[in-house]
């Protein structure tokens, strides 16, 4: 009985503390949008060099967008005539770092751990945009138009700041009802995981003694396909039985990056070797990532 009121009680303290996290940090988010216009995030990925990846990092990790809105922004950038390794490093990184992910992170494992994730991934998404861009990823653009939904442009923001943090707040719940059930489900395994999950079992196949641990928990990640909001609940409850935070970051890494919908939607505007190479990018992050959070961590 006591086991099962602590799960029932670790379910609901995470699901508060999210569900607060996520609507405060999305109406932040989407007010602030609200005063840059797409045009002159256009013109920052335009940057020559080093500094068009840095901001395709950057945009990628602002805007929480899911892959129905992340594709055809891309293929916007495309459209606006910003080379691909920019677009590229906002691709990478749009899954992986989003406040909503990054302020997750902070709650559930703190500020260390949250920016030692951000560093990791978005060094990863500024170097990937450039090597790939190197290799010719140009080349392997298909000349298609996707219909999707785009954000909104600034034709529809309302002048005054009370209507625009009304309209935020209104796009906030609209973000947080679709993802809702993945945040429940993920909790609700993590609290599972929390109260009746034989520590020692944990322990002996990824625990931090298993080095091949940080990899099979990246293979694992990339087909299961799991939304951030339902992977650090879970990864969380797996890390505090005894599984190493390396292995839980890939685990993240791999399911957050590789969302199936997204994979399917870049098929449509890029060829498969692009695609294949984008999947070993998220790949080699992940396993990068879990290596470098067990030698600081």
């Amino acid at each position: 009985m006591n086991t099962f009121i602590n799960t029932i009680r670790y379910f609901f303290t995470i699901t508060a503390e999210l569900t607060v996290l996520f609507m405060g940090i999305s109406t932040i988010v989407a007010l602030i949008l609200m005063y840059i216009p797409q045009e002159k995030i256009k013109n920052w990925m335009s940057g020559k060099g080093v500094w068009g990846n840095f901001i395709g990092a950057f945009i990628g990790a602002l805007t929480p967008f899911c892959a129905c809105s992340t594709i055809p922004l891309a293929l916007g950038f495309l459209e606006a005539g910003i080379t691909i390794g920019p677009i590229m490093s906002f691709i990478i990184s749009s899954p992986l770092l989003n406040p909503i992910i990054l302020t997750m992170l902070v709650a559930l494992m703190g500020w260390r751990a949250s920016i030692i994730y951000f560093v990791v991934v978005f060094v990863g998404a500024v170097i990937f945009g450039i090597f790939l861009e190197k290799a010719g990823a140009s080349e392997l653009v298909k000349n298609v138009r996707i219909v999707g939904e785009v954000p909104a442009d600034n034709a529809e923001i309302p002048p005054a700041f009370l209507s625009k943090l009304k309209v935020s707040f209104i796009k906030a719940w609209g973000d947080f009802r679709v993802v809702l059930i993945y945040l429940l489900i993920g909790v609700g395994i993590g609290a599972v995981i929390y109260g009746y999950l034989p520590q020692d079992l944990v322990l002996r196949f990824a625990g931090t003694n298993n080095p091949f641990a940080i990899p099979i928990a990246a293979l694992i990640g990339i087909p299961l396909y799991i939304r951030a909001e339902t992977a650090i609940p879970i990864g969380v409850a797996l890390m505090q039985k005894g599984m190493s935070v390396g292995a839980v970051i890939a685990l993240i890494i791999g399911g957050a990056g590789m969302a199936i919908p997204e994979m399917s939607m870049l098929a449509s505007i890029f060829k498969t070797k692009l695609v294949a190479a984008i999947v070993s990018v998220i790949f080699i992050t992940a396993v990068a990532g879990g290596y470098i959070f067990n030698m600081i961590l």
